[in-house]
């Protein structure tokens, strides 16, 4: 499946059930998938089909007599089925998925819908290209098909608006809008979920966990009755978050059974959930997690303008017959956010930190920069360390100006580096935690009050000898973005490294009196828009201690994210591999860094570490000036073919096989027309199978011919020694075999070391 081809339908067919209750169906179709959307008489809609296309929509509306539940005993005298906002008055019987007060009571809605609203709707995300202040543009390519349904409690005076969209890319997205039609008393909000139904043959979830240094480690349960959820209070959706909730059909992989997943596109504090209860479909969703207080609607003005809303984040579905094809939609859907990538090919980087830590001169690093430049680098980032104060982790952040000391004005000075690192060829880039202040600081000291803390008398605790900057407070806020846009305007900044290293926990502001991590949230997107719009081809990265904040609503800011700050090449075979679920490649940071490995201690090959960082945006995270120049020259090789292939990587489909031996992986980048491809064959461990057993290679077209052959940088590792016979197509002419084939039984890799790796590419002929 193509899920980018664009086939785009909305329509709409009228009806009535068998009981005589009239019926609107609304179908909408693009890039392969089908969504049914039917509304019942005045009740809120019901998702009726999510899928592939559908050849006659018009018979969904049959969907009201066919789906709907019969009464049985022992129950209310309706049984649920739930809307896309299941409430008590409608049966629904699980945990509440909206949850509101006004004065300390809680209200419980009734909705009726009052409008609906079909239409195809150009997108305005802020990072589209050729967007002008306001946003705006009128790509095709950014088009979606849009529902619109207005409904409202009038005796609870309480409005919502769902809006619900199929992107070009196949994704579906809602969201739910919240109106205070209440003329004398604000409105509290505590909880708005939304959800997905799925089909009873979805009874295994997968979701990933993890740690610092260990993020994305896949993990599967059955969806028994119940609730299965998974929430992050920290201010960020962090390690042990998961980027997608999956649900399917029991023993669904990378290419094989049916896949539901959704994601939160939200940088703050949120929930993913699956729950089955016995008298309703599942229901698979997710929410922001708001704390008491947290947000609350004023009452209405009652003179004609807008009632004040609290809108949610947008919550993501994707489908598909493996997670390969989940994937896809996401990385189409990114993809169309960035076309800068499209003109600008990705900057091969190497960051300063494991270089250097915090031990910065400008002779050092102008010498890692004349190294790097000649090694094939083409973007050169100084990590933190180079303001005010900051020689350790444990002082300076907040104080955003160049350390003289450090950084003398002048020929040895920042702004000198800068300007060398132009002059070779290089964009610039430079490390900044801009959501942080550290206690030993001027800015801290001047300004107590503008940290997130529970009392004004008691601050959180610490991590990373830091506290959190209350961005909701317009002074903290102008203070930090006023020295990030001079610092870009006087250095020449092409990319700024954003890091975010401390839990956000206890997050009230003294400014408002209120917990504070939606705003806080939402503070951090619109510094992120404010620099964008005055520095045009500025990208940002999202690092948050490594791979901490990794979402959708980032990621229409953020040009690129920091997988992990382990860059062990055992550790990430996995930790890339989970994060590509969401994230595509082109926007992936993978580096070449040290052996053995700073963050794990174990030795590896720099074949191993420069094939794991080569199918993303690769970089090199390791002091060249200690390198010797024969392992400098390999690297450059790798680099030299990366620059050859990224264009395949920013615009392929990434597909993931399914490693029936626990002690490899295969993963690939096939050409959307499947002309080509390359593969990333990696042993991790000693295997069971001796020699190793024939690797299948996803994504070929089955009907074509297809010209296997080691990528030049790997022929040096001969499957020849140790007593082994030649692989004979690990050689210039390779070897043809139809796509059928390879698909299939696939094809014999080389029998390598533990902890080793090699890449092959495949032609059409």
């Amino acid at each position: 499946m193509d899920v980018q081809q664009d086939r785009a339908r909305e329509e709409s067919y009228q009806g009535e059930s068998a009981e005589g209750v009239p019926l609107t169906l609304v179908y909408m179709e693009r890039a392969g998938t089908g969504l049914g959307i039917l509304l019942p008489g005045p009740e809120l809609p019901r998702i009726v089909h999510w899928g592939g296309p559908v050849a006659d929509p018009s018979a969904l509306l049959g969907s009201q007599d066919a789906l709907a539940p019969q009464r049985v005993s022992g129950g209310l005298d309706r049984t649920a089925w739930p809307s896309i906002m299941p409430t008590q008055s409608e049966a629904w019987t699980g945990v509440p998925r909206l949850g509101i007060s006004r004065e300390g009571v809680e209200i419980f809605c009734r909705f009726q819908v009052e409008s609906t609203d079909l239409d195809q709707e150009v997108l305005s995300p802020f990072v589209k290209q050729g967007a002008d202040d306001d946003g705006d543009s009128d790509s095709a390519d950014l088009q979606a098909s849009t529902l619109t349904v207005k409904a409202v409690d009038t005796e609870q005076r309480v409005g919502l608006i769902w809006r619900c969209q199929l992107l070009a890319s196949g994704l579906v997205r809602q969201r739910l809008g919240l109106t205070n039609l209440d003329t004398g008393r604000p409105l509290v909000v505590n909880r708005l979920e939304q959800c997905f139904p799925l089909p009873p043959r979805a009874r295994e979830i997968l979701t990933t966990t993890g740690h610092h240094l260990r993020e994305r480690s896949p993990q599967r349960q059955p969806l028994n009755i119940g609730r299965v959820e998974r929430a992050t209070l920290v201010g960020r959706p962090d390690f042990d978050s998961s980027l997608l909730f999956c649900a399917g059909t029991p023993g669904f992989s990378f290419e094989g059974g049916r896949v539901w997943a959704v994601h939160l596109g939200w940088s703050g504090n949120g929930e993913m959930s699956a729950e089955r209860i016995p008298s309703a479909p599942v229901l698979i969703g997710g929410r922001e997690i708001l704390m008491a207080g947290e947000m609350t609607i004023p009452p209405t003005s009652g003179t004609g303008q807008e009632p004040s809303a609290y809108t949610s984040p947008w919550l993501y579905g994707s489908w598909g017959q493996g997670l390969n094809q989940v994937a896809q939609r996401f990385h189409a859907h990114l993809r169309s956010l960035h076309p800068r990538f499209a003109t600008h090919p990705r900057p091969v980087t190497l960051n300063t930190w494991e270089a250097v830590y915090f031990d910065h001169s400008y002779e050092k690093l102008a010498a890692l920069a004349d190294k790097a430049a000649r090694a094939g680098v083409e973007r050169f980032v100084v990590d933190d360390g180079w303001f005010t104060g900051r020689r350790s982790d444990e002082s300076g952040l907040g104080d955003w100006s160049i350390d003289a000391q450090v950084w003398p004005r002048g020929p040895r000075g920042l702004e000198a580096l800068a300007a060398r690192v132009h002059r070779l060829g290089m964009e610039f880039g430079l490390w900044f935690e801009p959501e942080m202040i550290s206690p030993d600081s001027s800015v801290f000291q001047d300004h107590p009050d503008w940290v997130l803390k529970p009392l004004d008398s008691r601050l959180p605790v610490q991590g990373r000898s830091q506290q959190v900057m209350d961005l909701t407070n317009p002074q903290a806020y102008d203070h930090v973005f006023r020295a990030m846009d001079s610092l870009v305007s006087l250095l020449g900044i092409d990319y700024i490294k954003w890091d975010h290293n401390r839990y956000v926990i206890e997050a009230r502001s003294p400014y408002s009196g209120r917990p504070a991590v939606h705003e806080q949230t939402e503070a951090v997107y619109r510094i992120m828009r404010d620099l964008k719009r005055r520095h045009k081809d500025l990208e940002i990265e999202s690092c948050s201690s490594g791979g901490g904040r990794i979402d959708l609503g980032i990621l229409e800011y953020a040009d690129r994210v920091w997988v992990s700050d382990c860059v062990d090449p055992v550790e990430r075979a996995d930790i890339q591999r989970y994060t590509s679920l969401l994230v595509p490649p082109e926007m992936m940071g993978e580096h070449v860094g040290d052996s053995p490995a700073h963050s794990t201690g174990r030795a590896t090959s720099l074949q191993l570490r420069a094939a794991m960082a080569f199918f993303g945006h690769m970089g090199v995270e390791w002091d060249l000036l200690k390198v010797p120049q024969e392992q400098i020259d390999e690297l450059g090789h790798w680099i030299a073919a990366h620059k050859e292939l990224r264009d395949l990587f920013r615009t392929g489909r990434v597909v993931h096989g399914d490693d029936f031996d626990p002690a490899v992986r295969l993963d690939g980048v096939v050409a959307v027309d499947g002309s080509r491809a390359v593969y990333r064959f990696t042993q991790l461990t000693s295997s069971v199978n001796y020699p190793a057993q024939t690797v299948a290679l996803p994504g070929l077209v089955s009907e074509a011919n297809y010209r296997v052959r080691p990528l030049e940088v790997c022929k040096s590792l001969a499957a020849v020694g140790n007593g082994q016979s030649p692989l004979t197509w690990w050689e210039g002419e390779g070897a043809v075999l139809p796509g059928a084939v390879l698909l299939d039984q696939g094809l014999r890799p080389p029998m390598i070391h533990p902890a080793e790796a090699v890449v092959f590419r495949v032609e059409r002929v």
